[in-house]
């Protein structure tokens, strides 16, 4: 099976212990994460071949991230490793009533200051059947939105499949350019897009049609209307508890049909962050195991509800596991 590679950023995550908040901490634990890199080390996990291409600086930080995920199994021989700092974000995880809490500190990181012609896309893409981003890397700054346009150029050129999550982060897009002018032309080079009403809305002033029996399917048609090459749009519904609380349903509609799953229930929830990012791991992974659209997206909503019981950005689950909650085995019995 060829690649499927992704591009983003990688940042260092701080967390205090024990659910505690940062004014409380005596340490902080490390990992480290990205929405686009998170997806290629859950599909790596899943046993589909994944490489992540970034920018890292050039120091022992920079090199530790990069080790990290090449010990979840990912390709990461097309990084490069320039700049002087490593991004931060600092979680407070939530619990009860208490949400979870995020604090960034990535401006000035080595991926911002990337430029595209770092990045060799015809050699990096010689191997891939499948390019992934999310709308967070066209964000950071007009060169990373430039070498996100050249990355979908060179893989429709090549015939591979383009999937983003759209993503829309509002106080990302700091550099002088609106995500309302740069996402709908990348948007445009793509099959397979994670997309929700609120962010169709945002993005590309698409609204359900007044009185429409589905919602996101008025969404979703005015969305492949505007951008042909779109096949498939994919997102999750969430009904939310607690912080320590979730349910969650996963939703499509693709060849003019609406599919949804049941709710699965995860309660307590560990660490709801990359649960979306897993979730279109396991709807990569259905795709390219052959899996029909109703299986996939399955598949792809339960392993997004088992990252919720994972600590840590990553999903660490194998495909017989994801299986095993499709089978309706939710109890959380031991194991021998």
């Amino acid at each position: 099976m060829k690649q499927v590679v992704t591009f983003g950023e990688i940042m260092m995550r701080l967390s205090p212990p024990l659910h505690q908040r940062l004014a409380q901490a005596g340490s902080l634990d490390v990992t480290y994460g990205g929405g686009d890199a998170n997806v290629a080390a859950g599909l790596a996990h899943l046993g589909v071949p994944a490489a992540h291409v970034g920018c890292f600086p050039d120091n022992a930080v920079g090199q530790a991230a990069a080790q990290h995920f090449r010990g979840h199994g990912v390709d990461m021989q097309h990084c490069v490793f320039r700049g002087e700092r490593l991004g931060l974000y600092f979680l407070e995880v939530g619990a009860s009533l208490r949400a979870s809490r995020i604090v960034y500190d990535r401006a000035g990181s080595a991926f911002a200051h990337l430029q595209p012609e770092w990045f060799a896309w015809d050699e990096i893409l010689q191997n891939a059947q499948w390019l992934h981003w999310t709308g967070i890397t066209p964000a950071i700054s007009a060169s990373a939105a430039q070498a996100t346009g050249e990355a979908i150029a060179a893989a429709r050129a090549r015939g591979l499949t383009v999937s983003a999550d759209v993503n829309y982060r509002r106080n990302l897009w700091q550099y002088g350019q609106r995500a309302q002018d740069v996402m709908p032309t990348l948007v445009a080079g793509c099959d397979l897009v994670v997309c929700t009403k609120g962010d169709a809305e945002d993005l590309f002033g698409i609204r359900p049609e007044p009185g429409a029996d589905n919602s996101f399917v008025s969404m979703s048609e005015q969305l492949m209307a505007r951008f042909p090459n779109i096949r498939q749009v994919i997102a999750t519904r969430r009904d939310t508890q607690s912080a320590s609380h979730e349910r969650i349903k996963g939703i499509a509609y693709a060849e003019g049909r609406y599919h949804e799953t049941d709710f699965f229930d995860i309660n307590p929830v560990v660490d709801r962050i990359g649960g979306g990012d897993s979730f279109i791991s396991g709807f990569i992974y259905g795709q390219l195991t052959g899996l029909a659209l109703p299986e996939a997206l399955t598949f792809a909503t339960a392993a997004s509800a088992l990252k919720h019981t994972i600590a840590g950005d990553i999903n660490l689950v194998t495909a017989a596991e994801v299986d095993h909650i499709v089978a309706g085995n939710t109890s959380g019995r031991l194991l021998r």
